[in-house]
């Protein structure tokens, strides 16, 4: 499926949703960044670990939240049978992959 055929599907993520998501990956990004300044000034391995830590944790959430609106989607918004699981067997191919990864 390219990119096209991909956007036809239509969108499972509501306007509400997607900013969540994005507010998310914003604090994810700041996240991030502190890690970068806390090497810049030579902090201690445990506080730098800490936040590494967090950063996981909040990307597993934000990975939930994901497939829990794709879920919902496939669940209640997709009419077409053979679609809905085409999206299933996707999203527990890169679960799978996920998970392998962690």
């Amino acid at each position: 499926m390219n990119d096209n055929e991909k956007k036809q599907v239509g969108p499972y993520l509501d306007e509400a949703s997607a900013r969540a998501l994005k507010a998310r990956l914003a604090r994810i990004e700041g996240h991030v960044r502190s890690i970068s300044r806390m090497i810049d000034e030579r902090d201690w391995a445990d506080e730098i670990l800490l936040q590494v830590a967090a950063v996981k944790g909040a990307l597993n959430r934000f990975a939930s939240t994901l497939v829990e609106d794709e879920l919902k989607a496939c669940l209640f918004c997709c009419d077409d049978p053979e679609m809905q699981e085409e999206r299933i067997d996707r999203l527990t191919r890169i679960l799978a992959t996920m998970f392998k990864q962690s």
